[in-house]
């Protein structure tokens, strides 16, 4: 059974940081790019970053470019988000994801806001 298990969000003040976890298991994860998506009431749902299953390649949307570093660590089945210069605009629900050939799969989210 594929389970995906984010932690690390909280409330935070701007320029603050926080790091965030996606605790994989079910699946080989060393063989599927990772990703972060978070969703705001607003906006909706927004891709934030990829990472390659071998982890030296990384993709960021331009508004967290500089901030955000994606990570892997196969041998913990586990990403990473480490989020700095947080904003408020940073607001959001965050989930891990991937997709599989058959579908795709989600996190339950972890919440983070940016607020003073």
């Amino acid at each position: 059974q594929v389970q995906l298990v984010e932690s690390g969000g909280g409330l935070v003040q701007p320029g603050n940081s926080l790091r965030l976890s996606c605790a994989t298991s079910g699946f080989t994860f060393s063989n599927y790019y990772m990703s972060w998506v978070r969703q705001t009431p607003g906006k909706g749902l927004e891709w934030v970053s990829t990472i390659y299953s071998d982890g030296r390649t990384t993709l960021y949307i331009d508004s967290v470019k500089g901030r955000f570093t994606i990570s892997r660590d196969n041998a913990k089945d586990t990403v990473y988000l480490q989020m700095n210069s947080l904003k408020p605009e940073d607001t959001a629900v965050y989930y891990c994801y991937y997709a599989s050939a058959n579908r795709d799969y989600w996190g339950q989210g972890t919440q983070v806001t940016v607020s003073s």
